[in-house]
């Protein structure tokens, strides 16, 4: 093999070179037209410390090279078109194509949040619509379309709770208790809206602990974020009680709603005492996930919290709907507009095509996981017992004793055609691997999945060394991935001999 074909290293590993090492001085991807206007001076117009002559040492490549480069890039990535993404508490579900052509009508991709409001009433009809689904799904009395992401539903969420407290109380209370298999954002949003964390733990079979709860809830106390279904994949069966218990001293209950997916059409939590809630748009009701966005985390409230909704708020007079944004209790604005419209339309499709239908969704991926699990538990250690829901947490316990261990199964899941379940969380399950497959997949791509993980299982026992050095079939090998947090290079310079990486 010559060395240029070498060097080019896609006939070896199939690896892809930066766009930078592509370019060569005077490629063109495209020619403009003579100008037919008279030139501007940019410097002169802009001030000479705005303006400059070009990019240094921006690519200089043919359009074909670009579109091979990118095109080649794409290939490099696992996506659900091309199999199943078993992502614990991610819930990578499949987002069907025609919700995809419906945000793109005319009308609904054309309009513009500025024009006026008696020009979007089809556009505001979508957000009521979508509202009173959600309202009517959780059990709830109001809500807000605004929040882009759960996160920050969760923020505006406690940001409720506090303004409600300091309306009704005097004072915002100190504390917000947090169950220890409450996803990972649930502290930071605390913090951020000015409480301090407590720990609640669980008992053994994952539930939270209610004589722990009884023991440190107090006046102090402004609320505890439940994750429910929890990050175990288990259902908090005394959700209602921690209520009562919360209620007894003026505190309220949050309801971290990401898990909403495994009880959509069966259990709606406003019916089980929880006050205030979020919903990830992206897990339950099949919009667009990852890639930073855009997202949409719409939280929902009983009446006690509908005067503090962030504005605008979203209003029907004479049967003209419109965005109201003067409201004096409101937390006021935690969005631009009303939210990512386009991610809206989506979700809203999602539930008009399903209707009531929603509750077999539900009941599919409840299915499909207790289904993976069977089939798993004789081979991987299963750390809690309780019935599980939309996921199930095992532990590499087992694989320990060979010296293999989850990152190691997930490395090697890859060479088996499946991007990677969620390792190492939740943290009460040390070395956790959670597999959440969702009403997505098929029988048959779960028997692919379950066949892959149980002859990793046998590799672990056997061939140990095959496991903990994998992937062996994708284009990159295992990474040093203390060294890329720790010393990441983050752009390119070319060097003396030729191009490398700084």
């Amino acid at each position: 093999m010559s060395d240029r074909i070498k060097k080019a290293g896609r006939h070896v590993s199939q690896n892809e070179g930066l766009i930078f090492e592509q370019s060569a001085l005077g490629k063109r991807g495209i020619e403009f037209p003579p100008l037919d206007v008279p030139a501007v001076d940019a410097r002169a117009a802009l001030g000479a410390a705005y303006a400059r002559e070009g990019i240094e040492r921006f690519p200089e490549v043919s359009e074909i090279e670009v579109i091979r480069h990118f095109t080649r890039l794409s290939t490099w990535n696992h996506a659900i078109d091309l199999g199943m993404y078993p992502l614990g508490s991610c819930t990578m579900k499949y987002n069907p194509r025609v919700n995809e052509f419906v945000s793109r009508l005319d009308g609904i991709a054309t309009e513009h949040p500025y024009q006026p409001q008696e020009l979007s009433q089809g556009c505001l009809k979508i957000l009521k619509m979508l509202l009173d689904c959600l309202v009517e799904i959780t059990g709830m009395d109001a809500g807000t379309l605004e929040p882009a992401a759960g996160a920050q539903g969760e923020l505006t969420g406690l940001l409720l709770i506090r303004a409600y407290l300091e309306d009704t109380q005097g004072q915002p209370r100190k504390k917000v208790l947090i169950p220890d298999s409450a996803h990972g954002t649930n502290p930071a949003s605390a913090v951020i809206a000015g409480y301090e964390v407590e720990n609640v733990p669980s008992d053994e079979r994952g539930q939270i602990d209610i004589a722990s709860l009884k023991k440190i809830v107090n006046g102090n106390v402004a609320a505890m974020m439940v994750t429910n279904p929890s990050t175990l994949g288990v259902f908090e069966q005394n959700i209602a009680t921690a209520a009562e218990l919360l209620h007894a001293h003026g505190a309220l209950l949050y309801m971290d709603g990401a898990n909403m997916n495994a009880l959509a059409g069966v259990a709606r939590p406003g019916d089980f005492g929880v006050d205030v809630m979020h919903l990830n748009l992206h897990k339950t009701f099949s919009t667009p996930h990852g890639g930073g966005g855009p997202g949409a985390g719409p939280v929902m409230v009983k009446k006690i919290l509908q005067p503090y909704l962030p504005i605008p708020v979203l209003t029907e007079k004479s049967g003209r709907l419109a965005l109201e944004n003067h409201r004096l209790k409101s937390i006021g604005r935690v969005r631009a507009f009303g939210g990512n419209f386009g991610v809206l339309v989506r979700a809203l499709a999602y539930v008009l095509a399903y209707g009531p239908g929603i509750r077999q969704a539900t009941e599919d991926a409840v299915l499909n996981a207790n289904y993976i699990r069977n089939n798993l538990e004789d081979v991987y250690d299963l750390p809690y017992k309780s019935p599980s829901m939309h996921e199930v947490v095992f532990s590499d316990a087992r694989q320990k004793k060979n010296g293999v261990n989850t990152t190691d199964i997930a490395k090697r899941l890859i060479d088996y055609g499946f991007h990677p379940y969620t390792t190492s969380f939740p943290l009460i399950v040390p070395g956790a691997l959670m597999i959440e497959p969702t009403e997505s997949e098929s029988k048959q791509e779960c028997d692919l999945f379950v066949g892959a993980m149980r002859a990793i299982a046998e590799e672990a026992a056997t061939n140990p060394e095959l496991v903990k050095t994998a992937p062996h079939s994708t284009r990159v090998s295992r990474l040093d991935e203390v060294s890329a947090a720790r010393k990441p290079i983050l752009r390119w310079r070319p060097c003396p001999s030729g191009p490398c990486l700084r």
